[in-house]
């Protein structure tokens, strides 16, 4: 990391800590979206348990992780603030507080994953499929809380090409395991869509695998002596770590159970052919989000390092470049999938009344693209300020206050049926990317006015 002085230098420099995120962010997605269409190919039913079951796994790994997402932003500021002696001792607290976070969902996914899919009404089959999914997916939870704190890490001081070299090396063995586990291949049964679950599990644990290694192998990491020096377990380093990251993932998680509320309320509203269809344009609508996501963690990397730093006037800046960017990018995204929607939803399944119904759906998804860059993009930044708590309260009014309840609406009392949840869902972001925008001029102006750092990170 180093402070770029001129527009084109700061943009070369957020481009160079983007690329690889953008990278790693669709190679982890591949995972799950190899999963939605391998599963795909063997029957509607097991598409359709896979959406289920990746439904409830979604605000899980993204919403309870977003707790460890908390460390980027300090050790960016820490190292932003030259206090790199502390970032290992820090990261030992974190790894303990990815395990303790992992054991709990756990313990939780066996007692109310089978209630919870059994509240839905699903076909037998449906169910089925869902519930030991998820449990092998369970598996691999450990592995994925700790693998992501080390790639937080990593990425928090620049780092983020070895986080895509990892990514690079797993995502061929996941779609491998994925061929063997779904089709029962090499003596191994046939699991169907249950497979890709035990083949996503195992995947996790290559990850964590190659990540520990790396600490090791890396120069530019080695000296921090990772795993080989401990430090002792710290109440006031995990409060620290909880105080901006529950926030973090409670914000996240009222973005993206928004969208998994909305598949199981369909699941018991539709039949599975619209649950399947529904699940495709989500998928596809979801890879496209990699890029704004990936603009979002880069500006949590860059402002953090600026806050750090002392360089207020840099955070700015690069808030301008990356939530403009984002805005645009995803602006022309929406442009070229209007044209491609339809062989877009045959890459998803052979039939064709499903596919038809996806590409109906995919209409709706263009036009939340530009809202959904423009909030994700401001959330990053103000996460680079350690601005938290304000942004998750507006997360929970925009998604759940204005958003979930008038796509409910919409749907059970006008003609647009399916549909009428989608349109609840751009209501629900431009909501979002509305208030993000006030909070963060309001920062903004309170810093211009001389607010000391400590009234910021405090979320004044």
């Amino acid at each position: 990391m180093y402070h770029a002085e001129s527009w084109s230098d700061k943009t070369k420099l957020l481009l160079k800590i983007l690329w690889p995120i953008l990278v790693t962010q669709l190679g982890l997605y591949a995972m799950n979206l190899t999963d939605t269409i391998m599963s795909g190919w063997v029957s509607k039913q097991d598409l359709a348990g896979v959406a289920i079951g990746s439904s409830l796994w979604m605000p899980i790994i993204t919403g309870i992780n977003g707790i460890l997402l908390a460390v980027t932003p300090i050790v960016s500021q820490m190292v932003g603030s030259g206090k790199q002696s502390g970032i290992a001792r820090f990261i030992s607290q974190a790894l303990y507080v990815s395990f303790m976070v992992a054991m709990a969902v756990v313990i939780a996914g066996f007692f109310l994953f089978k209630p919870v899919i059994g509240l839905m009404g699903l076909e037998d089959k449906v169910a089925h499929i869902a519930y030991y999914y998820l449990v092998a997916l369970l598996f691999g939870i450990v592995p994925l809380f700790a693998s992501n704190v080390l790639r937080y890490f990593f990425d928090a001081q620049g780092f983020t090409r070895i986080s895509m070299f990892i990514t690079l090396l797993a995502v061929p063995f996941n779609i491998l395991l994925n061929y063997v586990f779904i089709f029962g291949k090499f003596g191994v049964p046939a699991y169907g869509g249950i497979g890709s679950g035990y083949a996503t599990a195992i995947t996790y644990w290559l990850i964590l695998l190659i990540s520990i290694v790396m600490t090791f192998k890396m120069p530019a990491v080695r000296s921090y002596r990772l795993f080989i020096e401990w430090a002792a377990p710290s109440l006031k380093a995990w409060k620290e770590l909880f105080t901006i990251g529950i926030p973090i993932g409670l914000s996240i998680f009222f973005e993206v159970s928004i969208f998994s509320v909305v598949t199981l309320l369909m699941g018991m509203l539709f039949d599975t052919g619209t649950i399947a269809s529904h699940q495709i344009a989500l998928s596809f609508s979801s890879l496209v989000f990699m890029v704004p996501l990936s603009i979002s963690m880069a500006l949590t990397i860059v402002v953090g390092y600026s806050v750090g730093s002392g360089k207020m006037k840099a955070a700015r800046q690069y808030s301008l470049l990356g939530v403009g960017g984002g805005i645009g990018l995803m602006g022309l995204a929406a442009f070229v999938l209007f044209f491609l929607r339809e062989p877009i939803a045959y890459l998803y399944t052979q039939d064709s009344e499903v596919a038809v119904l996806a590409a109906q759906f995919l209409i709706f998804a263009i036009f939340y693209q530009i809202s959904d860059a423009a909030q994700a993009s401001l959330l990053g930044v103000l996460r680079g300020y350690k601005d938290v708590q304000m942004p998750f309260l507006i997360a929970f009014v925009s998604y759940w206050i204005v958003g979930l309840p008038s796509g409910y609406l919409l749907s059970a009392y006008t003609s647009m049926g399916a549909y009428g949840f989608w349109a609840g869902i751009i209501i629900g972001l431009t909501f979002a990317a509305a208030g993000f925008m006030l909070r963060l001029m309001r920062i903004q102006k309170n810093i211009r006015l001389g607010a000391a750092p400590a009234v910021v990170e405090a979320g004044a």
